[in-house]
């Protein structure tokens, strides 16, 4: 079909224009009436790089372009309004559309030789005040974070071809490994959003979410609050399974969920006498949010081992 009646069928699949959005897909660009203070994210996906077509039906592609770009509306706390496409893989995009209460307005169709996806994503608030940057962590903060984490990386491993652990880990009566749900974190992750508003409404001073590891984003919240976060490793929340897939590849657990990144959990700064409300009200979306460590008045980012040794840990570099 030529590019016009692709177009016209793409339309036929976008969610209509709703609310805030007061034209959609169809002309030369979406017109949005937003109230409050708006926050915008763009982010792209290469095939070989960030999915492998594989590992991934085109639908999971597609949910977790947008999951991964939504993840950083959730880490300001926003609500989730206009996702701009690249190119679009309307059967995952739409179902997490839907789910999200995301409107997909429109985007750009191209020819490339390789499968890649660009997505910009824009989330309201109703005051600038109300959305959390990385800026605000305060020496004596609490460290928190949401959800378990290591899956994700864990997962990637389970992947791989060239790490074989089919034969080390347990398996079902079927035959089928119960580590699945690892693989799903890593193909299929979920944005935040309901926890991300939660925190930022229990007084969140800063946040982000776990794209590129634990070490690598905590780093980003160090530096542009110009404060040091001391980590206790012990306390992390290491998701099921992640130390059976590190025992079978011969990796340190710890490396998984500190270095391995793509979680898209939550990273978050609080006053300590707030954490209670924040868990209760984090809670409330189906997740845990666990205290991990402290907002120091210094610099940089030490995770604290169990034997008493400090790791100065980094998470992944897309230039790398």
């Amino acid at each position: 079909m030529g590019e016009f009646e692709l177009l016209a069928r793409l339309r036929e699949r976008l969610a209509q224009a709703r609310g805030r959005v007061l034209l959609g897909s169809g002309d030369d660009a979406a017109v949005t009436a937003p109230g409050g203070a708006t926050a915008t994210s763009i982010d792209a996906m290469v095939d070989g790089i960030h999915f492998r077509r594989e590992w991934s039906s085109l639908a999971q592609i597609g949910a977790k372009a947008l999951a991964t770009a939504l993840s950083d509306l959730a880490a300001m706390g926003a609500t989730p309004g206009e996702a701009y496409v690249a190119l679009e893989l309307l059967d995952g995009l739409a179902a997490l559309a839907a789910t999200t209460d995301t409107a997909l307005a429109g985007g750009d169709v191209t020819r490339a030789p390789a499968l890649s996806l660009t997505i910009a994503v824009v989330g309201h608030a109703p005051s600038a005040e109300d959305l959390v940057t990385r800026s605000g962590a305060r020496p004596g903060d609490a460290v928190v974070v949401t959800g378990e984490l290591g899956g994700a990386a864990a997962g990637l491993l389970l992947l791989d071809p060239a790490t074989d652990v089919s034969l080390h880990l347990p398996v079902d009566k079927a035959g089928k490994c119960k580590l699945t749900r690892l693989i799903e974190r890593q193909l299929e992750p979920q944005a935040r959003l309901a926890a991300g508003q939660a925190l930022a409404g229990a007084g969140a001073t800063a946040m982000i979410d776990l794209s590129d590891g634990l070490g690598g984003d905590a780093h980003h919240i160090a530096a542009a609050s110009g404060v040091g976060l001391r980590i206790d490793a012990a306390a992390l929340p290491i998701a099921r399974g992640v130390a059976e897939v590190a025992r079978a590849t011969g990796t340190d657990p710890l490396e998984l969920v500190v270095s391995g990144g793509e979680d898209y959990e939550l990273l978050a700064t609080l006053p300590p006498e707030r954490v209670d409300e924040a868990a209760v009200a984090v809670a409330e979306g189906g997740l845990a949010l666990t205290r991990v460590g402290e907002v120091v008045a210094d610099e940089g980012v030490e995770v604290r081992l169990p034997d008493g040794r400090v790791s100065s840990p980094r998470g992944f570099d897309q230039l790398g």
